[in-house]
């Protein structure tokens, strides 16, 4: 890795001689000319990434143990969850699945300068809509180093300048993550200055009031975290504020699959945004669903937190309990499940529109009239079919990683990857055309005539 003298070119150390308004500037900058980069360029980046993550595994790996020391003190002194040193720990399997994410981010294609519109407004006036970088992204993310370099990727993978601040439970695993970033893009002759990493917690507040050169901000954390964010900048923001995820069982639901499908998306990672948090049961099946689903749940540790019918259908036990008013709306990210029977398909909906936050709920059942309606009327970024909510995911969409999940109802929505970090400019040729020709009397007529051309790629990035 890189000694101290190298490293007084990151962007860590750099803040201790210029402020993050400096470093936003520079970066701004930096992201025009990454923005003119071309995508072999970019991709030849990405990959010198990966390789670079996989040379220096041990010494990253080392690096997330110092800071699993740290939060376990912190953990004993209860000012840190568990579920939040879940997230932070680094292993073979979570850097594998990153490097196999930025190296299926290269292979994908140029994301810029995409001709989605070619349109003829008269004769040798031509208007294109092509696709560009948004600019300089700022993300700040909590606890998940592995998120560094999954966003730092698809940033670079777009054109986009980044300004990453990560939470000081993972300043050890950030700064050798950086660093690994830092030194494959500047190898790939992209500009150094074009990612920055910030780890104070006053830098926070500094960068929200970069709104002449930060484009977007990107929260990826806990919901004080997001709800601070929005509330404090004029910078737009993406991301969610909570994952309160749904899991409703049908009347037509098979209850192997049922039961299986709820312990994957209520387990498999209880801390993710993307588990779920209550599961609804219609009152048909209930009786019989509901002993067995308990059964399950309890002896994996999981505490149910139930509705008076599905309490007296759950029996009695340590691990099930009369659920409170606030617990339809409490995101756990823990071995804590909140479980209600319902009357219908109907009262499931309203439910969940009332008490979720629109990031992604299942059901499951048999019948695809049920689940086309459940689908036309659950208000939220993913709504599946048989399937865990834990599929809410950018690397599992195929899209190489994701920079956060939106729950937005405008683009982007749900996982965020590279197409929700592009934007497009309008691209007018003519040929000393005058809007003065065009009003009037005898006004011109435009022809707006679609080109019936083959998509097409702009040789030159915007």
């Amino acid at each position: 890795m890189t000694g101290s003298t190298d490293n007084q070119t990151t962007g860590a150390t750099t803040r201790n001689i210029a402020s993050v308004l400096t470093l936003a500037q520079k970066a701004k900058q930096a992201a025009s000319v990454l923005a003119g980069s071309s995508g072999s360029a970019r991709n030849q980046a990405l990959l010198a990434i990966a390789a670079e993550i996989e040379a220096h595994e041990s010494k990253i790996l080392e690096e997330n143990k110092r800071d699993l020391k740290h939060a376990a003190t912190l953990l004993a002194a209860g000012k840190i969850s568990q579920a939040l040193i879940d997230r932070l720990k680094l292993d073979h399997s979570k850097l594998s699945s990153v490097v196999e994410g930025i190296r299926q981010l290269a292979k994908m294609p140029d994301p810029l300068g995409k001709i989605d519109l070619d349109r003829e407004l008269d004769k040798n006036l031509e208007l294109q809509r092509v696709t560009c970088p948004i600019g300089l992204i700022g993300v700040i993310f909590e606890a998940r180093p592995d998120a560094l370099p999954q966003i730092a990727s698809l940033c670079l993978k777009s054109g986009d300048g980044v300004i990453l601040k990560g939470g000081a439970e993972a300043e050890h695993s950030n700064r050798i993550l950086f660093d690994c970033l830092k030194r494959a893009a500047q190898h790939a002759g992209l500009p150094g200055d074009c990612m920055v990493l910030l780890e104070s917690r006053a830098d926070v507040n500094e960068l929200l009031t970069a709104d002449r050169f930060v484009d977007l901000v990107i929260p990826r954390g806990s919901n004080a975290l997001v709800r601070f964010i929005q509330d404090n900048t004029r910078i737009p923001v993406l991301g969610h504020a909570e994952g309160i995820c749904h899991v409703y069982v049908d009347e037509s639901a098979n209850f192997d699959k049922a039961i299986s499908l709820i312990c994957d998306a209520k387990i498999q990672y209880p801390s993710a945004c993307n588990a779920a948090e209550t599961v609804l049961i219609h009152k048909t099946i209930a009786p019989q669903l509901m002993p067995r689903l308990a059964k399950q749940l309890t002896e994996r540790k999981v505490s149910l937190r139930c509705d008076a019918e599905a309490l007296k259908l759950a029996g009695s036990g340590a691990n099930t309990s009369l659920a409170s008013a606030d617990d339809w709306g409490t995101e756990y990210g823990d071995l804590i499940v909140a479980v209600k029977v319902v009357k219908d398909l109907e009262e499931a909906i309203e439910h969940i529109n009332e008490f979720g936050s629109g990031h992604t709920e299942t059901m499951v059942g048999e019948n695809q009239k049920t689940f086309d309606k459940f689908f036309s009327q659950v208000n939220s970024a993913g709504v599946y079919l048989n399937a865990s909510t834990r599929f809410a995911d950018g690397f599992r969409y195929g899209f190489g990683a994701e920079v956060g999940i939106s729950t937005a109802k405008q683009h982007p929505r749900g996982p965020v990857g590279i197409e929700g970090l592009v934007t497009y400019k309008y691209k007018l040729i003519g040929d000393g055309h005058i809007v003065a020709d065009y009003v009037g009397a005898e006004a011109k007529q435009f022809t707006h005539r679609d080109l019936s051309r083959p998509p097409k790629q702009e040789d030159k990035q915007c």
